[in-house]
């Protein structure tokens, strides 16, 4: 069992079930053997545990043989569960639950499990390093459930980082209801650097290669061009174009100028990933 679980008796009740909750939130967990519910409600709340990592302390009593401490906490039914802050309960409920509503309940007293990863990457942030708050805020995006909130700094990072059109995918899944101002000034943000990045050389050697497509030579200025502009997704897909047409241009230099780029994006990168996916399908 984990040093965050432990199971409640008379020698430790005071201990754990009080002085601790001072620290931390308890969570009590009131069972029994013969509560059919309380077999699926445990292991939930294990696993909850688990994931909080300390942040709390789930505390277990078994109703039948701590009769005295469930009665003090005035238990009617299992399974019960109680929240107990600075040695008095504050919430709660008994019976069966689904496991968003006791996540809903316990959000409301603990941590959330990534909140230490926006503490860095607003540190990140704050120093100017966006492309370092990437990755931080691309898991805790993920962990929320792509809560709208961290959509905000998340898309913020991307933009900085001259990563337009996936800034622009992650505006796109916007629920209306929650497009305010921030999302307006986001969208503004979007724009202006869009129309920064539209450089006379890149604007001339897409002329270029509009009026012959198969100039592999502009193609490869023209993706360089873009990886000095930051924008890698198009450097990418400019020198996959160019590999699907010839996989030794440049005798293996434009081979390594995709690998490098990929590489620069950091492991877990998903436009690193999706690059390197579609460069070993064209290697193999």
């Amino acid at each position: 069992m984990s040093e965050h679980i432990v199971n409640i008796d008379e020698t430790n009740a005071a201990a754990l079930l009080i002085d601790e909750s001072h620290k931390r939130p308890v969570v009590v967990d009131f069972w029994a053997d013969w509560c059919e519910p309380c077999k699926v409600l445990m292991p939930m709340l294990e696993k909850i545990a688990a994931e909080y990592d300390g942040a709390f302390l789930l505390a277990k009593v078994n109703a039948d043989e701590q009769g005295m401490i469930a009665q003090q906490f005035g238990v009617r039914s299992l399974p019960t569960v109680m929240v107990i802050q600075d040695g008095q309960p504050v919430d709660g409920f008994a019976g069966a639950q689904p496991e968003n509503a006791v996540r809903e309940l316990l959000g409301k007293y603990l941590p959330k499990p990534w909140d230490g990863l926006l503490a860095m990457a607003r540190e990140a942030m704050e120093e100017g390093d966006f492309a370092r708050a990437l990755t931080p805020l691309r898991q805790a995006w993920d962990d929320s459930g792509q809560l709208y909130e961290i959509t905000v700094p998340y898309a913020q990072a991307l933009i900085e980082c001259m990563r337009l059109d996936e800034a622009q995918t992650l505006l796109d899944g916007v629920r209306m209801a929650d497009q305010d101002a921030a999302f307006e000034q986001l969208q503004a943000q979007l724009e202006i650097k869009r129309e920064a990045a539209k450089s006379p050389e890149i604007d001339a050697l897409e002329q270029q290669l509009a009026s012959n497509p198969d100039d592999l030579e502009v193609r490869q200025q023209l993706a360089v061009q873009f990886t000095n502009a930051g924008q890698f997704q198009q450097a990418m897909e400019h020198l996959l174009v160019i590999l699907q047409k010839d996989l030794d241009h440049g005798d293996g230099a434009t081979k390594k100028a995709l690998l490098d780029t990929i590489a620069s994006l950091g492991k877990g990168d998903p436009l690193a990933a999706e690059y390197q996916r579609k460069l070993y399908s064209l290697l193999y």
